[in-house]
């Protein structure tokens, strides 16, 4: 008879409930899972993308309890309890929120692999209070990379947005 190869044992899984988008979600994940993952491999929303996967892009920020994050950097199971807004939650249903519009009206992506990242980015840039000019978007704006170079029709975006009042 033949030994049985060995099998290594499942790692360590937490539960983890959270809010996202305004849904409550329960899930079980591995202790190492991030909450970039746990969106696009547990919940399905893939609007949030991993770009770098080491905080250096901000193409995976999403906002935690009205705080923006690198979600490639936070891990999962410190959320519980959390509220968390990805890209999916913006719009009112058919309605973009004012920063979506403005990013069409201002042609500010290329193509677009950026824009969910820059969108939660420049919706928390509106929300701090760091819109009041286009040196001070472009500042507070520094943690999110466009490879296309669409950074005046970004910061034209957010300023559009912010005269408009926009929230989450």
């Amino acid at each position: 008879m033949s030994p049985q190869p060995a099998v290594p044992p499942a790692p360590p899984g937490t539960r983890v409930s959270l809010a996202v988008n305004g849904a409550p979600h329960t899930v079980t994940v591995d202790n190492r899972t991030s909450l970039l993952d746990l969106l696009r491999e547990h919940l399905g929303l893939t609007g949030s993308k991993k770009g770098c996967d080491a905080g250096a892009c901000g193409t995976c920020t999403v906002l935690v309890d009205g705080r923006r994050v690198n979600s490639c950097l936070v891990l999962a199971v410190r959320l519980t309890g959390a509220e968390v807004t990805t890209v999916e939650g913006l719009a009112d249903g058919e309605r973009l929120h004012p920063l979506q519009q403005a990013f069409i009206d201002q042609e500010a992506f290329g193509c677009g692999f950026c824009t969910p990242g820059q969108l939660m980015s420049g919706v928390a840039c509106v929300q701090e209070g760091h819109a009041g000019s286009p040196r001070e978007i472009r500042e507070w704006m520094t943690g999110n990379l466009c490879r296309c170079g669409c950074y005046g029709g970004i910061v034209r975006a957010i300023e559009q947005a912010a005269e408009a009042g926009a929230r989450t």
